[in-house]
């Protein structure tokens, strides 16, 4: 039965391209995580947004105040010849703390959630996997959620790429197939 309220409807979107999947990841600010992705070789597109809440058409200022469940996620749209769900999902771990719950760093709220938004049964089971050999590695327990991908809220166009175009306060920031410059996150 589908719901009435569309924030809480599966995300149908398609990819960019035929031959392209989508995936959906949070962890933490995603202005920062956008950079990582788009610096991967075989992801076409990347869109940072709102998704996981209960409100329909959420804006950027409403998910900072926790009312809304919305996370803040990066939708990439990736081509699984040249790069598999299995390396995106090394980058999402390696990227970082999933053992911290709703907080990056200084970023603290729900929406800075660590989390999983798989499109396919086969992605649930690569993300369960990937989150078990992950814990692994660490001593504190994962909090990472990994769960159904929802209606995705693109967020306002001057979150899109922010890095790339510089954010508010800095120099531009390369997005470069294969670049490993630091990444600085700047409001």
């Amino acid at each position: 039965m589908a719901s009435s309220n569309p924030a809480l409807e599966a995300d149908t979107d398609s990819p960019a391209d035929p031959g392209l999947e989508l995936a959906q990841f949070a962890a933490g600010c995603f202005w920062g995580v956008e950079l990582t992705f788009q610096r991967v070789e075989g992801v076409a597109k990347t869109e940072v947004g709102y998704s996981q809440g209960h409100v329909h058409d959420p804006n950027y200022p409403l998910v900072c105040t926790g009312s809304t469940n919305h996370a803040e996620v990066i939708r990439i749209h990736f081509d699984p010849t040249v790069c598999p769900y299995t390396t995106l999902l090394g980058v999402f771990w390696g990227k970082h703390d999933p053992t911290s719950l709703n907080r990056q760093g200084n970023d603290v709220g729900t929406q800075y959630r660590s989390g999983i938004y798989y499109y396919s049964q086969e992605q649930a089971k690569l993300a369960q996997e990937s989150l078990e050999a992950k814990q692994k590695e660490v001593e504190k327990k994962i909090v990472t959620e990994i769960l159904p991908a929802k209606r995705f809220y693109r967020a306002e166009e001057y979150h899109q790429q922010y890095l790339e175009k510089g954010g508010g306060k800095g120099p531009a920031q390369s997005a470069a197939k294969g670049c490993n410059d630091p990444i600085r996150c700047y409001g």
